[in-house]
């Protein structure tokens, strides 16, 4: 679901990296949080570096890219900065007018899930590309975005200090020793139109459908004043208590996230779930239905089996979802964004948090 004020596409930068020496380059991703300003990770932009550029909306109409120079690297929270470098041909970076810095919000230390998403561009995105043929005749290649939506579950990696976002996992891992979430680093992580942290390690033990992310509130304990200083002067974060709560105003309530049902689950244990989605005005039309299918993962509306019968449909539809981690959520998640606030929409809710509670 989208929110007003909340990620915007043509702000996310790749973040492109020439090593000196004979080290291979490397790649990572960032957000544009001001006007020549963008916020990435600092294990991005570490060690010796001979250039660093980004580059935004690539092989779109508004494609461009412009150097940068590292201007902030606090390592201890895993941020830094980069400052756009302007040239005679390019004295201000383009863009209709001037870009705001975004919100930024402190997640709760209780025992909530919040839902997320985060835009960049992850390894296992390498696509080949037949148009634009390399001298032997082979095609380049290039990354595509990943948009991932998922969850935190608030209390997770407190020891580290980071969040522990579920995610959607890759098909595959074709290199054991390579991470295909490699390049996703420093991609900024939303929840409720407000940055509650930026993408910083995949840590293999926990699951190709786990990234950890640095958490905002965690900044104000590890930087220094004159670091924090500079990131409210450059990247508009507030002074220290001044963040507003991730989890929205007073008294509302996050959706349970079923991500980690089993794949298995019986049939009577669906039953609820599956009525209460029976009744969803847009499921039981065939536009409304296909606009669902649409809006999440692909498997789902490829593999499903399809019955005449809504109710068997719907159930099929839940049982391809548990197959595919994640996707479950993004069904719900994609019913609440076009239903809007109901009674049908309240008793899936409520399904949902009985079988999170027995599962999850």
């Amino acid at each position: 679901m989208s929110v007003p004020g909340g990620l915007e596409a043509s702000r996310v930068a790749e973040v492109l990296v020439e090593t000196e020496g004979r080290e291979p380059g490397r790649r990572g991703s960032g957000y544009r949080v001001g006007d020549r300003t963008v916020l990435t990770a600092a294990h991005v932009v570490t060690g010796p570096v001979a250039s660093v550029r980004v580059r935004f909306d690539a092989d779109l109409p508004g494609e461009w890219s412009a150097d940068v120079r590292v201007v902030l690297l606090a390592e201890a929270a895993d941020v830094a900065l980069l400052e756009i470098m302007t040239t005679e041909t390019m004295t201000t970076p383009p863009g209709a007018g001037s870009v705001g810095s975004p919100r930024y919000a402190a997640v709760p230390e209780t025992d909530v899930v919040l839902p997320v998403s985060a835009m960049g561009f992850p390894r296992f995105k390498l696509r080949d590309d037949g148009m634009r043929l390399l001298d032997d005749g082979a095609p380049s290649q290039y990354r595509d975005s990943c948009h991932a939506s998922g969850t935190v579950s608030v209390l997770s990696n407190r020891r580290e200090g980071t969040l522990e976002l579920a995610v959607l996992a890759p098909r595959a891992d074709p290199e054991p020793g390579r991470s295909p979430w490699e390049g996703m680093s420093g991609a900024v992580v939303w929840s409720g139109g407000a940055v509650i942290g930026v993408i910083s390690a995949h840590h293999r033990s926990d699951g190709l459908g786990r990234l950890a992310a640095s958490r905002v509130e965690h900044w104000y304990d590890v930087l220094s004043s004159a670091e924090l200083e500079q990131l409210h002067r450059e990247a508009g974060l507030p002074v220290r208590g001044g963040l507003a709560s991730a989890a929205g105003p007073q008294g509302a309530t996050v959706p349970a996230s079923l991500a980690d049902l089993p794949s298995d689950l019986p049939l009577r244990e669906l039953v609820g779930l599956v009525d209460a989605l029976v009744e969803i005005p847009s499921l039981g039309d065939a536009n409304g239905l296909g606009l669902v299918l649409s809006s999440i993962d692909a498997e789902i509306a490829a593999n499903r089996p399809r019955d005449s019968r809504l109710r068997m449909d719907i159930y099929g539809i839940v049982r391809t979802c548990l197959r595919y981690r994640g996707t479950l959520d993004q069904l719900l998640e994609t019913v609440r964004l076009l239903e809007g606030r109901s009674v049908e929409v309240a008793r899936v809710d409520r399904e949902a948090a009985q079988l999170a509670k027995r599962y999850c």
